[in-house]
């Protein structure tokens, strides 16, 4: 049995729907999957439904939009086999508040830039999600002829971030993120497994030894960030701290902005079976 453990659906800021996203797994040959929307599990229930409709496994998860505030770095953390995901989306619930005011302030702002977007036009893009993401902004430039790709040269002109004197993109904002240390410890709390996202793309590697402490299960090995080097890299990491591994394809559908398909990284079935086995641990 082999497991795309890293999905994003409309819930959050992937461009399909959760029927379609489990259809789909189950074309390609996959008997298990993970949604993993940001900061919420609102559409947990109707994938498990869906999976026994269809005939795939559904396994419960979240992926926090936490930060590695010492190294003034971004650094997600995936729960799986939660016995209380409501309690988790509780704790992230500030962020998805200060997500959607970012996405309101970002819309005026363009719209005094001179892009003649607006507030529904957005919403209506985002329609099914628990927020507007800077991925609906763009979809409603590119109907408006503004743009022809996701994240090309206007993404960078409205959303790139400072750095080295650069001011960065006109309608670039950030939210207080979730510190790292109490993704991990939220989701541990709540009866799950924690896992550390593409560890190697975010530059983590040096927060593993302290995110021990809090409980940190495992490590993600098998992303569409990682080559061969990096994913040894990451093996040798999880083995030096007995930290298990997964994989996922980080599927957003057409908001990706490059090709990305579903299945294209994966859990193997020695690696779910040790999934569950870190989840059942006294």
């Amino acid at each position: 049995m082999k497991a795309d453990l890293h999905i994003h659906s409309r819930v959050s800021d992937g461009s399909l729907e959760i029927y379609d996203i489990v259809l789909l797994g189950k074309t390609l040959g996959f008997e298990a999957l993970s949604i993993v929307d940001h900061d919420t599990v609102e559409g947990l229930e109707e994938a498990e439904n869906t999976g026994k409709e269809l005939g795939v496994n559904i396994i419960s998860g979240i992926e926090i939009s936490a930060f590695d505030y010492k190294r003034d770095r971004k650094a997600h953390v995936l729960g799986y086999l939660l016995d209380e995901p409501q309690q988790v989306e509780e704790v992230c619930r500030s962020m998805l508040i200060q997500r959607q005011a970012t996405s309101k302030w970002i819309v005026a702002t363009l719209i005094e830039a001179g892009y003649p977007i607006s507030w529904g036009h957005v919403g209506r893009i985002a329609g099914g999600s628990t927020n507007v993401y800077k991925q609906h902004i763009m979809h409603a430039l590119m109907e408006l002829g503004y743009t022809s790709t996701l994240k090309g040269d206007l993404y960078k002109k409205l959303f790139a971030k400072p750095k080295d004197g650069d001011p960065g993109g006109i309608a670039y904002q950030e939210i207080e993120y979730l510190d790292v240390f109490e993704a991990v410890e939220a989701i541990k709390q709540a009866g799950g497994v924690a896992v550390l996202a593409h560890p190697y793309g975010y530059k983590n590697m040096e927060l593993i030894p302290e995110l021990l402490a809090s409980g940190l299960d495992g490590l993600e090995a098998w992303h569409p960030s990682n080559d061969e080097a990096a994913v040894k890299l990451i093996m040798s990491e999880a083995k030096k701290y007995g930290l298990i591994l997964t994989g996922g394809s980080d599927f957003h559908g057409m908001y990706e902005g490059k090709s990305n398909p579903l299945g294209s990284c994966y859990t193997s079935e020695e690696w779910l079976e040790l999934l569950y086995e870190r989840k059942n641990r006294k």
